[in-house]
């Protein structure tokens, strides 16, 4: 239990099949590297947990997936990312595309200064979609499945900053899934909330994995255990040990992650 592992599989996750597949990711910012050697498979339809002392890599390895990391000065990526099979580093893919597969939310909720209405349709209209009838009907589904429908509804028009963090929280999350991605990514979703606005959103994580893989970064190791099918433990840029979240908090392979999961670092 001294070596690190860095080409872990997710383990016998029933009939879960791998959507995301690294296969030896590096990241640079320029003379700093970030993700050493990342090989790792991410089931469909489950929540895996990524988890780590600040630093380790995690919030970079999850903006691999939509390529969120692109637009950083110097940054050096190397190695393979495909999603469903597909490259998504290939010169020919188009990252709006990818990004309405690939949702994402923030640790800090990031709601636009409009109307509740028009944040869930924002991605629509970038998109395309104009008819009325059919951003009316994605407004009531995607904020009831966001859990946040029976709050607002009577006040749709109301500016969405004047929603309370939690909520606004939802929101965001219920503009993640308007446009109907296979991938949500939640960075920190819950680190701001009170107690009642955390149990919301994990409740709601937890419905949400029946239609998306989802995929969160957290630093809260009673949650992990909460909401998460899956584990992925990162340290110093490396993948410690991947698999299921009861097996990782009660018989880790590696002295590190017992390490940090039983709070002696991190």
């Amino acid at each position: 239990m001294t070596t690190l592992d860095t080409t872990q599989k997710f383990g016998d996750s029933d009939s879960a099949k791998p959507l995301i597949v690294t296969r030896n990711l590096s990241v640079h910012y320029g003379k700093v590297q970030a993700l050493d050697s990342i090989s790792l498979e991410i089931p469909e339809r489950l929540v895996t947990a990524f988890i780590g002392p600040s630093g380790c890599g995690k919030s970079t390895l999850l903006r691999c997936f939509n390529r969120m990391n692109d637009p950083i000065d110097r940054v050096k990526i190397t190695g393979d990312v495909t999603i469903g099979g597909h490259d998504i580093y290939n010169r020919k893919v188009n990252v709006l595309e990818l990004r309405k597969k690939v949702g994402m939310v923030f640790q800090k909720s990031n709601p636009f200064p409009k109307s509740i209405r028009d944040n869930v349709t924002y991605g629509l209209k970038l998109h395309g979609m104009r008819d009325r009838n059919q951003l009316d009907e994605v407004v009531e589904s995607s904020l009831t499945a966001a859990a946040l429908w029976d709050e607002v509804k009577d006040r749709l028009n109301a500016n969405a900053l004047t929603l309370s963090g939690g909520q606004q929280q939802r929101l965001c999350i219920a503009r993640a899934i308007a446009i109907q991605p296979e991938i949500i990514l939640m960075d920190e979703p819950a680190s701001e909330l009170d107690p009642v606005g955390t149990a919301k959103i994990e409740e709601l994580i937890l419905n949400l994995k029946q239609r998306f893989t989802i995929i969160i970064v957290t630093h809260n190791m009673q949650q992990t255990t909460r909401i998460s099918d899956q584990t992925a433990f990162f340290y110093l840029g490396k993948l410690v040990e991947h698999g299921k979240t009861n097996v990782i908090f009660t018989s880790p392979k590696m002295t590190q992650t017992e390490d940090y999961v039983t709070g002696r670092f991190g």
